[in-house]
């Protein structure tokens, strides 16, 4: 078998039926030896419910039913612990609305409002759920805008005005592509995560409920983050560094912020943490090291006790940071990090000339990615990229690798196979540019350049990382202690700001919000 595979067996007894809603159940947890299947049958046939082999399980109410950390790592706060509020990224419930380029966007809009009224809920692709429209269909009127944006009081069926201008959108870990920022279309927008936006923004996505299994356990963007921001698959959480429009609310956990400026004698911002963050686990090192560990989901964060080393990881931090949001976040032109896409100083990829050169004509529509160790060429189509190096060709994020997922997307066939019985997407989908733009290439270029600058700095992660751990540490137990996990005290924020944003409430957890127990 190829797939792993978990016997679950749970029991209620009368004697403990009435308190199931206070008292989370006890879980234990064993695992078979590895090996031939007739191996497996045999320790089955052995195992017996009252055994002493059986390992605890952590008895929080959302803790994975697997054992709880042990050693070293058990130590490291976890990464939510770190941080007042996270959520999930946008949930666009379909794929025309988000494109790589934003002309596609509107072409789409334009042949949905034109198209007979018989043809429009086939076109706008709504949510089913037992057959019926969910969520979002094009007759369902959306009273409440995305926070910033104008109310559109129509449904879409009977809308005949443009489509809102498209923005860009952190779709994947290095892929920024554009969308549609309308309510009525986007299934589960998440509007926290719209009303905290800002040009000073930053967003970290990690998985929490699974584990990384190669490259870096977080990544970063400056844009709105979609729910498969990190990897492309499986989910994940978005964590923001601020909790409101104005940049003005640290989402880093106050009291956390205080305890580090006590613990190391100067000033800790909210900016040092995120990128302290960005400097520990950002990189393929942390993932390796702690591979092990991370059979059990939920990242860990180790912190240092020695002041210098956070000097050392939040300034190292920021330049990991402006890297991930392509320069858009954390510029400081005297610290060598200015305005704008990043630059490898010297050896660039570079964008071959004459006939080598990426085609933008029809015929030559460019279908094919590859990479020529040798020549340190990558081949698009009949063109190429010179000086790009293997450590940006093989660049991951958990097993997905970064350049052919984003090629994926603006391909001449960009078409995703079906699997199981899923609906075939809306054919607004097939409408994409017939050739290669030229904004690709500008895009591809920044993105080499980023996975270069990244790559380079890895050893000297992966260097701190080592010196953090071997040196002293400020435990879980310490911050707790010491009150450093304390919620803010919860307020109520519900009038709109000038610019239409909806506060949350603050010290709010996902949890609540997903219950519906916190309203915006």
């Amino acid at each position: 078998m190829q797939q792993p595979v978990c016997i679950v067996i749970a029991a209620r007894s009368s004697s403990t039926a009435g308190n199931g809603k206070e008292t989370p159940a006890r879980v234990v947890f064993r695992e078979l030896p590895r090996g031939h299947r007739d191996e497996k049958f045999s320790a089955l046939g052995a195992i017996h419910l009252l055994d002493s082999e059986w390992i605890e399980c952590p008895s929080d109410w959302r803790a994975p039913f697997l054992p709880a950390s042990s050693g070293a790592w058990a130590t490291y706060p976890l990464l939510e612990e770190l941080f007042v509020y996270n959520g999930a990224g946008v949930m666009p419930g379909r794929t025309w609305i988000i494109a790589p380029d934003a002309e596609s966007l509107e072409r789409r809009w334009k042949d949905l409002i034109a198209a007979p009224k018989d043809r429009k809920e086939v076109l706008f692709h709504p949510h089913l759920r037992n057959g019926l429209p969910g969520d979002k269909h094009s007759n369902k009127i959306v009273s409440e805008p995305l926070p910033g944006f104008t109310p559109r009081p129509k449904a879409v069926a009977e809308d005949k005005g443009p489509c809102n201008s498209p923005i860009p959108y952190g779709f994947r870990s290095f892929d920024r592509q554009w969308i549609i920022p309308d309510a009525r279309l986007i299934n589960q927008p998440n509007p926290e995560l719209w009303g905290l936006h800002s040009e000073k923004q930053v967003y970290l996505t990690a998985f929490t409920e699974e584990s990384p299994t190669s490259g870096p356990a977080v990544t970063f963007a400056g844009l709105i983050p979609d729910l498969h921001h990190y990897k492309g698959s499986f989910g994940g959480r978005a964590f923001p560094l601020w909790r409101d429009k104005s940049a003005s609310i640290p989402n880093i956990r106050p009291k956390l912020l205080q305890y580090l400026s006590t613990k190391y004698g100067f000033a800790v911002e909210p900016e040092d943490v995120m990128a302290y963050i960005a400097a520990v686990a950002a990189h393929p090192s942390y993932t390796a090291r702690f591979q092990d560990d991370l059979s059990t989901p939920g990242l860990r964060i180790p912190i240092t006790a020695h002041p210098q080393n956070f000097r050392d990881a939040a300034k190292l931090g920021r330049t990991v940071l402006w890297l991930y949001t392509f320069g858009e976040r954390m510029a400081n032109a005297k610290e060598g990090r200015p305005i704008g896409p990043p630059r490898l100083p010297t050896g660039a990829p570079r964008h071959a000339a004459g006939a080598a050169a990426i085609p933008t004509s029809k015929d030559q529509m460019p279908d094919s990615l590859e990479y020529d160790a040798a020549k340190h060429r990558l081949h698009v189509g009949v063109g190429y990229i010179e000086n790009v190096t293997p450590a940006m060709w093989s660049y991951e994020v958990s097993g997905k690798q970064v350049l052919a997922h984003w090629f994926s997307y603006r391909k001449k066939s960009r078409g995703r196979p079906i699997i199981g019985e899923r609906r075939k997407p809306s054919p607004l989908g097939d409408i994409q540019p017939d050739h290669w733009l030229p904004e690709y290439t500008t895009e591809l270029l920044n993105v080499l350049n980023v996975l270069g600058l990244l790559t380079e700095l890895e050893p000297e992660q992966a260097e701190l990382l080592n010196k953090i751990c071997a040196g002293p540490l400020i435990s879980n137990t310490e911050l707790e202690a010491a009150g450093a996990f304390a919620l803010p005290p919860k307020t109520k924020k519900t009038n709109k700001d000038k610019s239409g944003t909806i506060h949350m409430f603050e010290g709010e957890t996902h949890d609540e919000v997903e219950a519906g127990e916190v309203k915006p």
